[in-house]
């Protein structure tokens, strides 16, 4: 029998995938993390401006649990939200802070705790408005010093590698279904690596870029949750696409998101006459859930028939320049003073709620597979995330994940990597067209934000997936008559990912949390 070339996989290298492969790591596992980008801080990560939750001066995990459990609106799974309440602040501590010196906001030379939507009490730390940033330059730097992680940059994953699908034994088909590594494209040499493993992690983070609006960075399209679905693991609570309700408005910028953090100081939202208008909409006003909030500023703007409304920072008492200073330098390119101009905000897809069903260890419905971080479900975030949960969550189950994948891969035989085929795309010459590429993105994006976005109908989603379905036919012709590349994988992933959110608003006609139907 051949040997497996690793131990544990892991596919992605943020919060998640970056805390899976030290973890694996540490417990001995031989570890390959691969990037898609040839920055290992290109991730979700790297732009959560907010922070993550620790434990406050007077907080406890009973009443982190209740916050979490309020916000999900009555689906959270209560073992994964212990889970995180019991066991993900104290590891805020020993690894992020402890371990690898992550440079949080300090005042007086003590840990300064802030305050977000929903939470009653400040247990949130920051690094200024660039929280994500700090953590993911400490997390790559740890796994680029781990003697037992070899990182493979610039890959693309294209599919898992399942058997018997993948299997040149046909006897294969009798027994179990099983993961044993995933294909994948070597940017540079455009040749596809057959990278087997005994433990596959995968951390691929989100899927914004289905949509027009986003905060997420151009990498999030879905990879991991389309190649998980592909290989047959379960999928659940697709419908939940929680949009941030402030994204910086500008023609010529990309949606930049305005952290939770400056209406958690104090700022408020306007219509454009200048009126404050979310004490209407909930009793809490701009500290809100994420959900209420962006609802509430769509229907101001379709009210006043305003393509955004204002976030007015003229309340806040600390100094916005150092508190923000990322907000601040960003939006003064484009001539948006913060010390004394309001921000032009709308709202945009922000985070995957759903995403492939894991336990309390991250194991998928597939043997041998785990997800981690947001193409990951565990359960925590029921209909509606709570702020500033997804970074502890990414730590907590990259950590359990990667410390459980180390010691099962050395568990038991029959590993069956002699039966996997190697990738076949010879007579393949056909070169991509952009100009195909940027038209069916566009597609994509626009029936997702018109059809299946803050607000839904069933003629909607019907559509939704009508015209979806059409497209992904022929996005999958033209993904077997061409040469692979990034985009192509890239694009495929993205029509599945969108039927999958789509089907599944569609299934759901009740409205819970981020899922809201008019209908």
């Amino acid at each position: 029998m051949v040997a497996a070339n690793y131990d544990v996989l892991v596919i992605g290298t943020g919060s998640a995938g970056c805390a899976a492969a030290l973890a694996a790591a540490d417990a001995g596992a031989r570890v390959v993390l691969v990037a898609k980008s040839g920055n290992l801080l290109e991730s979700n990560t790297a732009y959560a401006q907010g922070g993550i939750i620790a434990r406050g001066t007077d907080d406890s995990p009973d009443m982190l649990m209740q916050d979490i459990l309020a916000a999900g609106n009555g689906l959270c799974w209560p073992p994964a939200v212990e889970q995180l309440a019991q066991q993900g602040p104290p590891l805020v501590y020993s690894l992020l802070i402890d371990r690898l010196h992550v440079d949080f906001s300090r005042h007086q030379g003590e840990l300064d705790y802030t305050q977000e939507a929903a939470h009653s009490t400040r247990r949130i730390l920051y690094s200024t408005d660039a929280t994500g940033r700090a953590i993911a330059e400490a997390m790559t730097a740890g796994v680029r010093a781990h003697p037992n992680i070899e990182i493979l940059s610039k890959h693309t994953a294209v599919d898992l590698i399942t058997l018997p699908h993948h299997s040149t034994n046909a006897l294969d088909i009798y027994e179990p279904v099983v993961c044993l590594g995933a294909y994948l494209l070597d940017q540079q040499t455009g040749h596809v690596k057959r990278v087997l493993s005994r433990k596959t992690i995968l951390a691929t983070g989100g899927l914004g870029q289905v949509y027009l609006h986003t905060t997420n960075p151009v990498g999030a399209r879905g990879d991991g949750l389309a190649m998980a679905a592909r290989a047959g693991a379960e999928v659940i609570n697709a419908e939940f696409i929680q949009f941030h309700p402030t994204a910086f408005y500008h023609r010529d910028a990309q949606r930049f998101l305005i952290s939770e953090t400056v209406r958690g100081e104090g700022a408020k939202l306007c219509n454009l006459r200048g009126e404050r208008f979310m004490e209407g909409y909930h009793p809490l006003a701009e500290l809100a859930p994420r959900d209420v909030v962006a609802r509430a500023i769509w229907e101001e703007m379709l009210k006043e028939g305003s393509q955004y409304v204002l976030l007015d920072l003229s309340e806040i008492t600390v100094d916005v320049t150092k508190r923000f200073p990322t907000i601040y330098q960003t939006l003064l390119q484009y001539g948006v003073d913060i010390t004394r101009d309001p921000i032009p905000v709308v709202p945009a897809a922000h985070y995957f709620i759903g995403g492939v069903k894991v336990d309390l260890q991250g194991h998928t419905s597939l043997r041998h597979l785990y997800a981690v971080g947001e193409v990951s479900c565990t359960g925590v975030h029921g209909a509606n995330r709570l702020a500033s949960t997804s970074l502890l969550e990414a730590l907590t189950w990259g950590t359990k994940a990667g410390q459980d994948a180390a010691h099962t891969a050395r568990e038991g035989n029959g590993w069956r990597f002699d039966h996997v085929a190697d990738w076949h795309d010879a007579g393949l010459t056909e070169s991509i067209d952009p100009a195909l590429v940027v038209q069916d993105w566009v597609t994509i994006r626009t029936t997702m934000w018109n059809y299946a976005g803050i607000v839904r109908t069933t003629k909607r989603l019907a559509r939704a997936v009508a015209d979806l379905n059409y497209l992904s036919h022929r996005i999958e012709n033209f993904y077997r008559e061409t040469k692979l590349s990034d985009q192509l994988v890239g694009l495929r992933n993205a029509i599945d990912v969108a039927l999958i959110i789509s089907r599944a608003a569609l299934r759901n006609p009740r409205s819970v949390g981020a899922h809201y139907r008019v209908d």
